[in-house]
């Protein structure tokens, strides 16, 4: 009998595997090179644009700081030090002891500029926070600042912002904002008169976030209108600012103003990341745009992003539509506490008066006559003594259209008037023009176009074909004397 042969099993017939990460397969001590590899290629571009004196190579090193910290720890940040911190940097022996390691080589230090040794000195302020070693953060922020501050070169602004804005977190974190206020006062000044757009933005935003957090919008007022905000400022700074404008202007009842800024914040913000500050600013601009009387779009609450965050605020946000104070009490007792966490809570607050009148704009709309007892009932108000005085503003608001007879008791309701003979769909019409030309001029700005001199480096056409025909007669040249050589 002939043996039966197994049959071989097709590629198509295995299962897809997945591939196991090969860096979590790696010893530390490799990964650890492999990070001290890539910041020595970040402070090499950080020399090379203090040589070149480019400001923007700078930009290329920051822009990987997100990924750079995760793989910091005291190893890789005490044999930076040793390498690229000189021994005259006052603060190494501190940066030393704060980061640890049997394991690091005692090297002699590579003379670098300064910027090498404050962005190791940032890298290690950074590692402090993230490992939540709030106490040896503050000492280093300080010094960190003190020695950012006796620098004034074009290629520091953009590394010195950054470095503001660690030391304003370390004294968050440590509930010690209010104690770094006067130091960013006197560094946005010297920022202003030195032209230095990246740090005077990003001081203006830590300096209003200061206010915001201990709730001083006077003052943050008052900034705003003493100051002016650069326009070649970067996109995240400038929505950031656009925020706390938005969140200023909410709570000085200048809801339309708020509405725009919030709108241009979202719209600055980067689409594919910056996921919490775009939810933080779409709450509050569900609350702004339901205390100007409008409806949030329904795709805001089904966004993937947005969904389960914006949760509380389509049940608010219902609650209001239907002019049903029950529902909204409810939801104000149900998440209370995460309104007060997200800084929307007085706001929110507000809009009881906005569920009473879209309540009786439900009424009028029903009934064409309807007693003041009645519509209490119905709105849950106390008396129906309340419920006239609430009737009587929504009549002189423009609300609705009703009259009140006072020694009857009852409210009677006008025929409602057409729209479209009033301007108000000018007026909309109106806004979403000045709407779409904001988009345009702020596209218009945010391109970026060669220097005049761009154009003197290249060759014309002419030019070009002459040096192309030098090429190919030089090229045959080099062909002839090979070939008599041969010969």
């Amino acid at each position: 009998m002939a043996s039966k042969t197994q049959k071989k099993p097709k590629t198509e017939d295995v299962p897809d595997v997945e591939m196991k990460d090969t860096e979590a397969q790696k010893p530390q001590f490799e990964i650890d090179a492999l990070t001290i590899e890539d910041i020595k290629d970040h402070i090499g571009i950080i020399e090379k644009s203090v040589v070149n004196k480019e400001p923007r190579f700078v930009l290329r090193v920051l822009r990987q700081l997100a990924s750079t910290r995760k793989r910091l720890n005291d190893a890789v940040l005490n044999q930076l030090t040793k390498t690229y911190v000189s021994d005259s940097y006052e603060f190494k022996a501190n940066l030393l002891s704060f980061f640890p390691s049997a394991d690091s080589k005692d090297e002699k230090p590579h003379a670098r500029s300064v910027l090498t040794e404050i962005y190791i000195h940032l890298l290690g302020l950074i590692s402090l926070l993230d490992n939540n070693r709030l106490n040896d953060s503050i000492p280093c922020a300080q010094a960190l600042i003190n020695r950012v501050m006796s620098v004034n070169k074009p290629a520091m602004h953009l590394l010195g912002a950054r470095c503001f804005f660690y030391y304003s977190r370390a004294f968050e974190m440590t509930g010690r904002l209010h104690e770094a206020r006067t130091l960013l006062h006197g560094r946005l000044r010297t920022s202003t008169l030195r032209h230095d757009s990246e740090g005077q933005a990003m001081l203006l935003n830590l300096l209003l976030r200061n206010y915001i957090h201990y709730n001083l919008y006077e003052q943050a007022e008052k900034l705003i209108s003493k100051t002016t905000f650069p326009e070649n400022a970067n996109n995240n700074e400038s929505a950031r600012y656009l925020f706390y404008l938005g969140k200023i202007k909410a709570t000085q009842l200048d809801y339309s103003e708020a509405f725009k800024n919030l709108n241009q914040a979202i719209r600055k913000a980067p689409q594919n990341a910056a996921i919490g500050f775009k939810q933080a600013a779409t709450k509050l601009l569900v609350v702004v745009q339901l205390l100007l009387g409008e409806v949030p779009e329904r795709h805001i609450f089904r966004d993937q992003h947005l969904r389960l965050s914006l949760q509380p605020y389509l049940q608010l946000t219902q609650a209001v539509l239907a002019g049903d104070l029950a529902k909204f009490s409810s939801v104000l007792e149900r998440y209370s506490d995460k309104f007060m966490k997200e800084g929307t809570l007085t706001l929110i607050n507000r809009l009881r008066h906005n569920v009473i009148k879209t309540g009786i704009k439900s009424v009028a709309l029903s009934y064409s006559r309807i007693s003041l007892a009645d519509v209490a009932e119905k709105l849950q108000l106390d008396s129906p003594e309340d419920a006239e005085y609430i009737i009587a503003k929504a009549i002189h608001d423009g609300v609705i259209e009703a009259t009140i007879d006072h020694e009857k008791g009852y409210m009677q309701s006008n025929d409602s008037a057409n729209i479209y003979g009033t301007n108000e769909p000018l007026k909309a019409y109106h806004e979403r023009i000045r709407f779409c030309l904001d988009i345009h001029n702020h596209s218009i700005k945010a391109m970026r176009f060669p220097p005049k001199s761009y154009n003197d480096n290249l060759e014309d056409a002419q030019k070009q074909r002459e040096r192309e025909q030098q090429d190919l007669e030089y090229a045959k040249e080099i062909a002839e004397e090979e070939d008599d050589g041969m010969l």
